[in-house]
């Protein structure tokens, strides 16, 4: 890159117009390589029936046969009964339908891996993480038919 008429700026201030600059970008940058783009966002939204109220849910997307989990939450008074459980496996049924062949998510140690891991996740990698002595955990299962590894594509 020509150091001259270029500058680097540093923000936390990432507005919706600098976002979809860089990620219009670079869908078109994988667009070109894979020859194909069906990146897509997935959200599975738990709602109280009236008023119509969003309480938690899950917020991933799809992308190249991949199903990636960004966000998670369920409120404590919803936890233990099933319900994550459930958001879980509509949103991998969606990601199959998709034709994704895997999920991969990260979570805290004193977040969630043993959920996912009575899901089906396997841990794929851990790295040191504030606050001390806990880990962001890269965790991935296979959404295969057969459970077995994810088939290459």
């Amino acid at each position: 890159m020509p150091e001259a008429g270029y500058e680097l700026s540093i923000t936390d201030d990432v507005d919706p117009e600098i976002e979809s600059i860089i990620e219009g970008g670079l869908a078109g940058y994988n667009a070109v390589k894979a020859g194909y783009s069906d990146a897509r966002p997935l959200a599975v939204l738990i709602c109280h029936s009236a008023p119509r109220e969003i309480l938690g849910g899950l917020i991933g997307r799809t992308s190249l046969g991949l199903f990636f989990i960004d966000l998670v939450f369920l409120p404590d008074h919803l936890r233990g009964h099933g319900l994550g459980s459930k958001v879980m496996a509509a949103a991998e049924a969606e990601a199959k339908r998709r034709g994704c062949s895997a999920a991969v998510l990260y979570t805290i140690t004193f977040q969630a891996p043993g959920f996912y891991e009575r899901l089906g996740y396997q841990v794929l990698g851990r790295i040191e993480c504030r606050p001390p002595g806990h880990s962001r955990v890269c965790m991935t299962k296979s959404l295969s038919a057969d459970g077995g590894p994810a088939a290459d594509g």
